[in-house]
């Protein structure tokens, strides 16, 4: 088994270069460098410091993650909740978004519905327009987009979407994960 690609994985999952992952191993780079070129094999102690910096167990690190890959989400993957006091149904696209990077939503307003209001956050949305006519409230600011437009935006600020169409407006919605 070749650890070393796995390694780097990891690694750049993380956000870490060789150099921090051995200061935080007490490695060197160069032997990180080794060990994810596969040109040198890790202790079962070393190994096992890794794992625990590169947030893995010993399990899920050998577990055979290409055949548990997971790609193709159908509809019956998808998590649906309908709010209907508010006016919106969201359709969670992929089950587990909220342990990925991204998190893809279908969102459907009905007339005069709105999504809830969202905290300041670190994460980045984008939205494009399938049908309808939206509002972004962004702090102070709104933003009108139609269908066909897109929006991308820093939820830095108070933020909610609101359905001014004369019916229902659909959307893709994607964001990243925050990380506050």
């Amino acid at each position: 088994m070749l650890i070393g690609s796995k390694i780097k994985r990891l690694r750049l999952k993380n956000g870490l270069t060789q150099e921090e992952l051995g200061a935080r191993t007490d490695l060197s780079k160069g032997y990180i460098s080794q060990l994810e070129r596969d040109m040198n094999s890790p202790s079962i102690e070393t190994l096992f410091s890794l794992l625990e910096v590169l947030g893995t167990s010993p399990k899920e690190f050998f577990d055979d993650d290409i055949k548990n890959l997971k790609v193709v989400y159908t509809p019956k993957d998808h998590t649906i909740h309908v709010d209907k006091d508010a006016g919106y149904e969201i359709d969670w696209l992929v089950s587990s978004s909220n342990e990925k990077e991204m998190e893809p939503v279908y969102l459907t307003l009905k007339e005069n519905g709105q999504f809830k209001r969202f905290e300041p956050s670190l994460a980045e949305t984008f939205i494009y327009v399938i049908e309808g006519k939206i509002r972004l409230t962004l702090g102070q600011q709104e933003y009108i987009a139609e269908t066909g437009d897109s929006l991308y935006y820093e939820a830095s600020d108070h933020h909610r979407l609101t359905n001014i169409h004369q019916g229902i407006s659909e959307m893709i919605i994607v964001a990243t994960q925050s990380y506050l």
